[in-house]
């Protein structure tokens, strides 16, 4: 089904990366460029916003989780405002629009108001974190697939069955990447517990591919005391499986259960 904009404005949903400004794609920094309205999450780094024109309107957002943020309601009304004004509005968010940053809720907004919508992916947070590590999320011998999933669950909405999931994940050999879920580590914890061994392998990387990242090797069963103890904190990327063990550090581990955080 195509959708027919009401003006000559136009609307594009960009994935600004992990962070690091240079893994930003070809096609985001020319919509950003070209951008006159940017309405920005507050996760996308200061340094992608150098794409912009300098005669762009610049507007920070939020959205970052456990902050406050700006109603998503709020946000949808401003890009429909602006389009309808003829404006090029490019709405910056970290990550991909398509995994965990709302860009299939805006974009339905978007088209119900009329307005075609372009998307641009990103880098997300999930792969470049492990990457930075020197461990895939897939490898032939270790994991067949690999699963994102949220650790914040929507107001009213139990989220995800965590026992279940982890035993789909032993049984289908799979990697878990779970993203937001700092704030509710004991009880995703507890539940993968319930399906997958203790000493299943696990990665911490916070700020992924910033110059501040900071990571944690450990296993399940020592997750909650790793992170407690090195004071990781939102946000974080918790990657869950056997293609962990393919990080340059993980040899350096000196006894079963240990955590290592890396340089």
């Amino acid at each position: 089904m195509s959708f027919t904009p009401l003006t000559q404005g136009r609307c594009t949903l960009v994935g600004a990366g992990p962070g690091d400004p240079e893994l930003l794609t070809l096609k985001a920094v020319k919509a950003i460029a070209s951008a006159t309205v940017l309405l920005v999450d507050d996760l996308v780094n200061d340094g992608v916003l150098a794409h912009a024109s300098p005669n762009a309107r610049i507007v920070h957002v939020g959205k970052r989780g456990g902050c406050k943020s700006t109603p998503q309601a709020f946000i949808d009304k401003m890009m429909i405002t602006a389009v309808q004004d003829g404006e090029h509005v490019v709405r910056l968010k970290g990550g991909d629009p398509f995994i965990f940053g709302r860009g299939g809720e805006e974009v339905e907004h978007l088209r119900a108001a009329g307005i075609d919508v372009q998307v641009v992916n990103g880098i997300t947070s999930g792969l470049a974190g492990l990457s930075s590590l020197g461990a895939p999320l897939t490898h032939r011998e270790h994991a067949h697939g690999v699963v994102f999933v949220t650790g914040h669950a929507k107001p009213g909405d139990h989220g995800t069955d965590w026992v279940q999931l982890a035993a789909t994940a032993r049984q289908a050999k799979l990697t878990l990447v779970i993203y937001m879920g700092v704030s509710s580590l004991a009880q995703i914890t507890q539940g993968l517990l319930q399906g997958l061994p203790a000493h299943t392998p696990v990665a911490i990387v916070q700020h992924a591919s910033l110059p501040q990242q900071r990571e944690a090797l450990t296993t399940l069963g020592e997750l909650t005391h790793t992170m407690a103890r090195e004071g990781l904190q939102s946000p974080s990327i918790i990657v869950v499986g056997d293609v962990v063990q393919g990080a340059r550090a993980w040899a350096e581990q000196q006894a079963p259960g240990a955590s290592l955080r890396v340089a």
